[in-house]
């Protein structure tokens, strides 16, 4: 079994880590800005907790990055003084989980190329449950010899590893994934807010709703907690701006305009703005049921 280490252990990359650990897999080290995370999840796994990004590379094999955008990235990579490309890089696979625009894996791929290293995209399209349980959906792209080089760790975080194409590819079709989710939860919400203000018991509706065309994925995940104001998150309304934004600037380099996603990306940036978007995404309801967000 491989030595796995991890930078970024917040709700999704903390739960891959644990899955792992209980598969046989050795936990060489954790490394997050978040230092108290860190250091709790290093305890739990026997795991090193790394002070620096060049300690994460020499603590295992395979390091997989779960962090939150383009910025944070490149900050693990090209960062002045310390990235995870110093040193020990030679040999060690990277594969990247988090949710980025296209370009930043193209370039990842390069930078780890030129330091003897191999990585590869590994889009997740699943929740923190499926972290936790080894079930996520997962989206590769770069390199098929890679991608065949990752399998035995990929197979063991996912019930469904799908190799996309070259690096990149696999980060476009997250971003449309989470495009077509993210308008699909904004729909549902007002739907339902609609429904609320008629008067219309949400419990038929929502039945109503699953027998016929309105029926979807995030009807089954978000329409009783968007009824019951139950935002616990599991995918922030945060994130859904930022994803929504990087499908929004792929279609702008197609020459295309898409009304509805850039509507659903303005409402998500209304949740940010107004203090919601910690909330799950499901919390767009808030802006749309009768009284309860401020207009």
């Amino acid at each position: 079994m491989k030595t796995i280490a991890f930078v970024g252990v917040g709700r999704m990359g903390a739960n891959m880590a644990r899955h792992l650990k209980d598969s046989g897999f050795t936990i060489g080290g954790v490394y997050d800005v978040q230092r108290e995370a860190a250091a709790k999840l290093a305890a739990e796994l026997d795991a090193k907790n790394c002070h620096t990004l060049a300690e994460v590379t020499a603590s295992a094999e395979v390091i997989i990055t779960v962090v939150t955008d383009d910025q944070a990235m490149r900050a693990i990579y090209e960062a002045e003084g310390d990235n995870l490309l110093q040193l020990a890089a030679t040999g060690k696979l990277f594969i990247n989980c988090a949710t980025v625009s296209p370009e930043i894996h193209v370039e990842i791929e390069k930078l780890a190329t030129a330091a003897g290293a191999n990585s590869l995209e590994a889009c997740m399209a699943s929740s923190i449950t499926q972290a936790r349980e080894g079930t996520l959906y997962l989206m590769c792209g770069g390199s098929e010899e890679v991608f065949d080089q990752a399998k035995p760790v990929l197979e063991k975080l996912a019930a469904s590893v799908r190799f996309i194409g070259p690096a990149g590819s696999a980060a476009k079709v997250k971003a449309l994934v989470n495009m077509v989710m993210n308008i699909n939860t904004a729909g549902l919400a007002e739907g339902l807010g609609l429904g609320a203000a008629l008067g219309i018991d949400l419990g038929i509706l929502r039945e109503v709703f699953s027998q016929t065309g309105a029926n979807s994925r995030v009807l089954q995940t978000d329409g009783e907690d968007m009824q019951n104001r139950d935002h616990a998150c599991f995918f922030s309304a945060a994130h859904a701006a930022k994803d929504s934004g990087i499908a929004l600037a792929l279609a702008e380099g197609a020459g295309l305009k898409l009304p509805l996603a850039s509507a659903t990306k303005a409402q998500y940036d209304r949740m940010v703005a107004e203090g919601l978007g910690e909330l799950d995404k499901s919390g767009i309801a808030e802006l749309t049921f009768p009284g309860r967000h401020t207009d």
